[in-house]
């Protein structure tokens, strides 16, 4: 019996949550760094990416325990699978995210 592989949507694919001050110059580094990453390869299309203004949703930031801006958070099939605080530069974002990368 064969399996039939399941449609990629937005419901299935991985969440990447970025957690971020809105008066943060860092934080827009490492946005840069972010589209660097999905740049390569055309990752661009691989998460579903929520931009999380922790003075906006200070919620989410008790709710996934961010204890330092900027930082990313992988959630997939409803579990945290990856978290980086404070990336210093593109390849620590490509290292958590390779996992689910197109190489």
């Amino acid at each position: 019996m064969t399996q039939v592989a399941k449609p990629v949507t937005e419901a299935t694919k991985p969440r990447l949550l970025f957690f971020y001050k809105s008066n943060d110059g860092k934080a827009r580094r490492v946005e840069g760094y972010l589209a660097q990453v999905l740049q390569r390869r055309q990752n661009h299309e691989t998460f579903v990416i929520h931009r999380v203004d922790v003075d906006q949703r200070p919620d989410l930031v008790a709710r996934f325990e961010i204890e330092a801006t900027p930082s990313f958070v992988v959630v997939n099939a409803k579990q945290i699978q990856g978290r980086l605080e404070r990336p210093r530069n593109a390849m620590e974002i490509q290292s958590l995210l390779t996992p689910w990368l197109r190489r």
